[in-house]
């Protein structure tokens, strides 16, 4: 399936979501090292990247999405990376498939795990598959590792980006989010990040 070398490529990877993490609204290609991967994936290239390089077996994960793909997708992420399934509320990382999935993305957005004041760590990293992303208009980020402020556009609605900022409004407590398209780009936003709607989603 892959002739992705899943230590020297995946370190490459893991320094480009570094980067994206550290400069949120930064678009970042992983084009390379997803060309190595197989094109039969239940999602885009960049999404399965993303979790062969954080995932392992002290983790675990939740899916949403059709539930074919969703299964799918579990067994290759479980194969490759020994990590496991979990509830949406106990889950170490969530990741969202394209599809008509507002209410299922809404509904455990509101019950990730955030974190608390001793182990504000102790959250969810969303990993959410988009169309395109592009600095077009979409929100406007400011914060942490933005000169002034970066635009984003991301696909998801302003459901989303609400249910997104209530889950952030207590610093440190929050959750983390990894775009990744159809392009083998991402783009990361991270807790610490302040959003607004810029346009009608």
């Amino acid at each position: 399936m892959m002739v992705i070398d899943q230590v020297h490529d995946l370190q490459k990877v893991y320094r480009k979501i570094l980067h994206s993490m550290s400069r949120p609204g930064t678009i970042t290609s992983f084009e390379q090292k997803a060309d190595s991967i197989s094109k039969s994936l239940p999602c885009n290239e960049a999404v399965f990247l993303c979790a062969l390089t954080l995932f392992d077996a002290e983790v675990t994960f939740h899916i949403i999405g059709e539930q074919e793909k969703s299964e799918r997708l579990a067994e290759l992420i479980s194969s490759y990376t020994m990590s496991n399934k979990a509830p949406h509320d106990q889950a170490d990382f969530i990741i969202a498939l394209q599809g008509n999935l507002t209410k299922e993305i809404e509904k455990a957005m509101n019950v990730c795990k955030s974190g608390d004041l001793i182990n504000p760590q102790n959250s969810a990293t969303w990993i959410l598959e988009s169309v395109l992303i592009s600095n077009q208009s979409g929100v406007t980020l400011t914060g942490p590792g933005i000169e002034r402020e970066a635009l984003l556009q991301t696909g998801y609605d302003e459901h989303f980006w609400m249910a997104r900022n209530l889950r952030t409004k207590e610093y440190p407590l929050g959750i983390d989010c990894i775009f990744a398209d159809f392009s083998n780009q991402i783009a990361c936003v991270p807790r610490t990040t302040k959003m607004v709607a810029t346009e009608v989603i």
